[in-house]
């Protein structure tokens, strides 16, 4: 199947095939007919199945279809979880609207409001944006989406479990009541259906994924280890097997700092990304673990909500999330859209139940591999996971938890995707570095040479 055969224009074929891209993934040939039809949709898709194209393929063409003439308004609005995802979300739409005479603009805190309001003066087709920003807008009336034709809600079992709930329904209060509504979501919870169900009317329903399935191309494995030993396996597990690219999830920001300190302290370098760190910060972090200049990215599970690196080849489970869940989604980092991918779980005696409970969602046993010299000592006995945290491995027993409350929305965490509402910082967004000598692979759909999409 072809892309032209899915109805789409020739200039969006053309953009496309530019990009090296010749064949659709299953949720781009499921999504984007039902999406040129003009019909509400649900889609389920595991991340890095080239769902972002999926949406932003059939937008570019509704709207390009319906041109308006003059400066026009905002006829469209995706909105995500995180900064990191909204800039790359909005750079799909400019890459595969290269030749469409439409503009579009990307909106997230943690920067200056006042260049985006600059923006928003000129033309706007598109915007794609976090809740919390989007509302700072509407409450200082800079913004106008009584014209907006289409909404988009990408990953909203995130936005649900980062506490956006509400401030989606103040979003969607303002919107016209007559448009085209797609919600994507790799979970289908009890409150994704009912969200679901207040939004969409009679939609088409698409899973290109079992739920809550990992992805079979992932070798996952689980190495026992005693919590005071962690970053010692680490480490040596980085050193052994000469791993580069390595993306390690912690629960907390204080532990990823020190995870990261002591990565660089033996050798290794490393960085923390998590929303104590400025727009700045981030985008140097992203940018040279994606060239692959920096060996290892640690991050929370909020901050690495759209991390969108080609063939990434390794993810790392230092402390296992507490919601099943969000293992899937870590580890659905790596094995994107076709390629293979190795997630390992350093696993203390803490940690027993938060993988039965995985092991139960994804209903699999994940194979276990002792590692020599790093016997599990039989006298020490399980502590409670206090505040998302344990002694001996992120510092003191304070952080985080998941990331975020699941209600609520206040404060600058949970409303911009995990940064202070203001301040400093360049905005993400650029065009992706090459990915470590494969040239650029941008979201989207499988790549003639057996790549990976969005």
């Amino acid at each position: 199947m072809s892309f032209a055969s899915l109805g789409l224009s020739a200039e969006l074929v053309r953009a496309v095939t530019e990009r090296g891209y010749t064949e659709p993934t299953p949720i781009q040939a499921q999504a984007i007919p039902v999406i040129l039809k003009g019909g509400d949709l649900m889609g389920g898709a595991q991340t890095g199945t080239g769902k972002t194209a999926g949406f932003t393929l059939p937008l570019l063409q509704l709207l390009a279809d319906k041109q308006v003439v003059g400066k026009g308004h905002i006829r469209a609005l995706v909105l995500t979880p995180t900064r990191e995802l909204a800039a790359q979300v909005e750079e799909s739409v400019r890459m595969y609207g290269k030749h469409l005479p439409l503009k579009s603009m990307m909106m997230f805190g943690g920067v200056n409001i006042n260049p985006q309001i600059k923006q928003l003066h000129g033309r706007v087709d598109i915007l794609v944006a976090t809740p919390g920003r989007l509302l700072d807008h509407l409450q200082q009336k800079t913004v106008d989406l009584s014209h907006v034709e289409i909404l988009v809600l990408d990953e909203a079992d995130r936005m649900l479990d980062m506490g956006f709930i509400r401030d989606i329904k103040r979003v969607i209060a303002v919107l016209p009541k007559k448009r085209q509504n797609l919600l994507f979501s790799a979970t289908f919870s009890d409150e994704i259906k009912l969200l679901a169900d207040g939004l969409l009317t009679n939609p088409a329903l698409i899973e290109v994924a079992r739920r809550n399935q990992a992805n079979e191309l992932i070798e996952q494995r689980v190495y026992p280890v005693d919590r005071e030993r962690k970053r010692e396996l680490l480490t040596h597990l980085i050193k052994e097997n000469n791993w580069f690219q390595v993306l390690v999830f912690t629960r907390t920001k204080h532990g990823a700092n020190n995870l990261a300190d002591h990565l660089n302290k033996n050798d290794i370098p490393a960085m923390a990304i998590h929303g104590n760190k400025s727009q700045a910060a981030r985008t140097r972090a992203l940018a040279e673990f994606k060239t692959a200049k920096l060996q290892v990215l640690v991050a929370t599970d909020i901050a690495a909500r759209g991390i969108d690196i080609a063939e990434l080849p390794h993810v790392v489970n230092y402390e296992l999330p507490n919601v099943p869940e969000d293992y899937v989604h870590r580890i659905g980092r790596t094995g994107r859209a076709g390629s293979e991918g190795e997630a390992s779980s350093l696993v203390c005696i803490d940690e027993k139940k938060l993988l039965h409970d995985i092991e139960r969602l994804i209903k699999r046993e994940i194979p276990v591999v002792n590692v020599p010299g790093f016997d599990v000592d039989p006298r020490i006995k399980a502590e409670p996971i206090l505040n998302g945290s344990n002694r001996g491995q992120g510092g003191p027993r304070q952080g985080q938890g998941r990331g975020q409350p699941r209600t609520g929305g206040t404060g600058g965490a949970g409303r911009t995707g995990g940064a202070p509402r203001t301040g400093g910082g360049k905005p993400a967004g650029a065009p992706k570095p090459a990915g470590a000598g494969r040239g650029p692979v941008p979201s989207g759909a499988q790549h003639r040479s057996g790549g990976r999409g969005r």
